[in-house]
């Protein structure tokens, strides 16, 4: 008698006896197992001709990497699928109040959704279970790791932007078969990824924009695209690429400073070019290999570079002025001269038709004897003789040593520079007008690529 009681106050409130309280229980009740070709063999609806409605939804967990040489873009993404069975129903009052359960993945039918611009095959394992409830709607979670393609836009790099898109569709099934729905909008997925977002690598994530491009007819696909923005943080490159190019730039112009004499100047100006040309060299690593559009850290680059090769030539310029300024005068005089005594005519014009008249007065010369050397012995003789034969021979040494000396002081001031030449005065001309040209063109060049840099993006 109570335990007829008690039946009727489980019924009565719901509740079953214990054996129906198991996940086996429904099972056997769904008739779900492996071998009923009912679940998933085919898209699970009592009426083809009424689409199956798939909600999609996607989160942002990580921005793993962003390879700009080779156009990639590799997220972290958490996707919860939903869509409705109609095959599936009970009612959790016969059940012990389960209204859902777990199963394995590959005993239902589930939505063949793709990525169309992945490029690899999905690196993180797919979930192995999904989930059902009694009103027959059924749901799936998985993390991605996608290697996708995205066109980058680095005019602006490393100050730039970047948009990347993940477009969900059906592999064959057309509108009539499946029609998509995004679950949350751009407000709400922005705020979710914000709140899961793990790692961001070099990147700062600003927001995400959901699209649903409905197909036009029944034979077209539904698309939902999940747009990601991102900036890119340039601290790194400022530091070790931008900083360094604008350093050897202004030592370029310090250079102006190192005296034109000699070839210091000329060597530095090579090495800082050099430097530059390494600095392009990595460069040439991290931009892609083609571009609608040069980007502004190689105009950079380039026109830091061409402005010191500027320098450097006017460096040789200015050598070669001051080269020709200081070299030796002509031997043409020297040659007309000697013609000129060949013909006759004596250097010595003081001296013309004495010489024979000299040399009789002069004592012999033994062999290796020079007239420096004869003289003070001659003036060391007899100074009544020899004035009596040769009156005028002090006269002639006084004359010899006056002429010695003349010709040492024009030797001596020939090897010396001559200031304040014609091509030296050319060169300093040249050097201060191509100064102020240089700074002036530097500032402008920079002041225009900053001004560059700092627009609005017009894609």
């Amino acid at each position: 008698m109570l335990t007829g009681f008690f039946w009727l106050l489980f019924l009565a409130e719901g509740v079953h006896p214990q054996n129906n309280c198991s996940y086996q229980e429904v099972l056997d009740h769904l008739k779900i197992t492996k071998s009923n070709e009912l679940y998933y063999m085919t898209r699970p609806v009592k009426n083809y001709k009424r689409p199956t409605l798939v909600s999609l939804e996607v989160l942002l967990y990580a921005i793993l990497d962003v390879v700009e040489k080779e156009q990639k873009f590799i997220p972290y993404v958490w996707t919860v699928i939903r869509w409705h069975n109609e095959h599936i129903s009970w009612d959790p009052k016969h059940f012990c109040g389960i209204n859902n359960l777990s199963l394995p993945a590959e005993i239902l039918w589930k939505p063949d959704l793709t990525i169309e611009e992945m490029t690899e095959k999905d690196k993180a394992p797919p979930s192995p279970y999904l989930t059902i409830n009694n009103m027959g709607y059924v749901e799936i979670q998985n993390d991605q790791v996608l290697v996708s393609t995205c066109r980058m836009h680095i005019y602006k790099f490393p100050f730039d932007a970047q948009s990347c898109n993940l477009s969900f569709k059906s592999v064959i099934h057309t509108a009539k078969d499946i029609r998509l729905l995004a679950s949350d909008n751009s407000s709400e997925a922005t705020e979710w990824s914000r709140e899961l977002m793990r790692t961001q690598y070099e990147w700062l994530f600003i927001n995400m924009i959901v699209t649903t491009e409905n197909a036009t007819d029944l034979e077209g696909q539904d698309v939902i695209v999940y747009t990601i923005t991102m900036k890119r943080r340039p601290l790194l490159y400022i530091v070790n690429f931008l900083l360094p190019v604008l350093f050897f730039l202004c030592l370029d112009l310090s250079s102006f400073l190192i005296s034109d004499k000699g070839g210091e100047k000329l060597s530095f100006k090579v090495t800082v070019l050099l430097a530059v040309t390494v600095l392009q060299l990595i460069l040439n690593e991290i931009l892609p290999a083609s571009s609608n559009r040069i980007p502004l850290i190689a105009v950079y680059c380039i026109g830091n570079f061409a402005l010191m090769l500027l320098s450097l030539l006017e460096t040789i310029l200015v050598m070669h002025l001051l080269e020709r300024d200081n070299s030796p005068p002509s031997v043409s005089n020297r040659d007309q001269t000697l013609g000129d005594e060949k013909e006759g005519h004596s250097i010595f014009p003081n001296f013309q038709g004495g010489v024979t008249n000299w040399s009789q007065c002069l004592p012999d010369m033994s062999a290796g004897e020079t007239m420096s050397e004869l003289l003070p012995v001659a003036r060391q003789g007899d100074s009544s003789s020899l004035r009596g034969d040769c009156p005028d021979l002090e006269k002639l040494s006084d004359e010899l040593r006056e002429l010695e000396k003349t010709l040492s002081q024009l030797l001596s001031s020939s090897r010396e520079e001559k200031p304040g030449g014609y091509w030296a005065d050319l060169a300093k001309k040249v050097n201060g007008i191509f100064f102020i040209f240089y700074l002036t063109t530097v500032v402008v060049f920079l002041a225009v690529i900053y001004t560059k840099w700092n627009e609005t993006d017009s894609w």
